[in-house]
């Protein structure tokens, strides 16, 4: 039996993919996990979802989740049967980027969660949905809700995280790969240098988009992944 796994970004829970689910078949038996909020690096969040949901897996992985996914296909390539990579980057992390997470660590050291929090709000949505107060506000509350020991904790997880490029070549499942045009904390080209390692992978960009695209685009997204999992015979 195959599963279908949605794998959260930094921070995130259910939330983020609450469209997609209601929109996937009862067939594809599929959950959000939240091994990302329990483990303090990409291997063992791979190693413990690997032990959790036993049998082939279609993962779903946004911005961190997508990492994650690409750690259990390096794991475990005969477990995934399917990859969907939306909004993430297999390079690994810049200095500039680790200065930036550093410095927003000691913030969250010191209770600054919301001053982060709003500094960075523009950078996670089309300049287009600046005035969509209920979107904005889903997903400050997700961001708050895991609070400061977590973003410490899954900031330094990506961090941390190796140069996935370096396996992506012998990924040979069906890949869905998908990014908005104008996200600005994985930018277009790292999806298109995904797209253009694993063979096969089909590319997606949404127009009008920033990085959270199954939020911000939870239409488009949808029909996508339906499409592609139809193309693969998975529905």
């Amino acid at each position: 039996m195959k599963q279908l796994v949605f794998l959260p970004g930094l921070a995130a829970d259910a939330v983020m993919w609450q469209d997609q689910l209601a929109a996937m078949p009862a067939h594809l038996h599929a959950v959000v996990s939240d091994v990302h909020s329990r483990h303090a690096s990409l291997p063992d969040m791979a190693r413990r979802l690997l032990y959790e949901h036993e049998g082939e897996l279609i993962l779903c992985g946004a911005s961190m989740g997508g990492m994650l996914a690409m750690e259990l296909v390096r794991q475990a390539p005969q477990r995934v049967k399917a990859l969907a990579l939306l909004g993430t980057s297999a390079r690994p992390e810049t200095d500039a980027m680790r200065t930036l997470r550093e410095a927003a660590i000691t913030l969250f050291q010191q209770g600054s969660i919301d001053d982060v929090l709003q500094a960075n709000l523009p950078l996670a949505f089309h300049p287009s949905r600046s005035e969509d107060l209920m979107l904005r506000q889903s997903y400050l509350d997700f961001v708050r809700r895991a609070g400061a020991r977590q973003l410490i904790r899954q900031n330094r997880a990506v961090m941390a995280r190796a140069d996935a490029r370096l396996h992506l070549a012998a990924v040979d499942c069906p890949t869905l790969v998908m990014c908005g045009d104008s996200d600005q904390l994985t930018p277009p080209e790292c999806s298109r240098e995904i797209a253009q390692l694993i063979k096969g992978a089909k590319f997606v960009m949404l127009r009008q988009c920033g990085h959270m695209l199954t939020m911000e685009r939870p239409a488009e997204v949808n029909a996508a992944l339906l499409q592609w999992l139809a193309a693969q015979r998975l529905l």
